[in-house]
């Protein structure tokens, strides 16, 4: 059985952008909470500079890659290409015992 995967995306979007990467991002948590081999996906602004943290929990790497497969997920990745003031820093943390 393979370990958990936990991930933690930190979003920067341009001041101008914060409220739409906001929105996009609220829009797809109910569904992708809602996927195989989802545990958690929180999200989480960071008020010093606008930044947006996802907390995600996935069953494993395979569970991800369907999330960032989705359709819904690919729109969010598309308009991200003119908002963010840089490319999302994703981590991928396992568990140690």
């Amino acid at each position: 059985m393979s370990e958990r995967l936990h991930v933690i995306a930190r979003i920067l979007p341009h001041p101008k952008h914060l409220e739409d990467a906001r929105e996009a991002i609220r829009a797809i948590v109910d569904r992708t909470r809602a996927e195989p081999g989802c545990f958690e996906f929180r999200v989480n602004e960071d008020v010093r500079d606008g930044s947006l943290h996802l907390y995600e929990e996935w069953a494993d790497a395979e569970a991800l890659r369907y999330h960032h497969e989705q359709p819904y997920t690919q729109h969010v990745f598309q308009c991200y290409e003119e908002w963010l003031a840089e490319p999302v820093q994703l981590i991928e943390l396992t568990p140690v015992a």
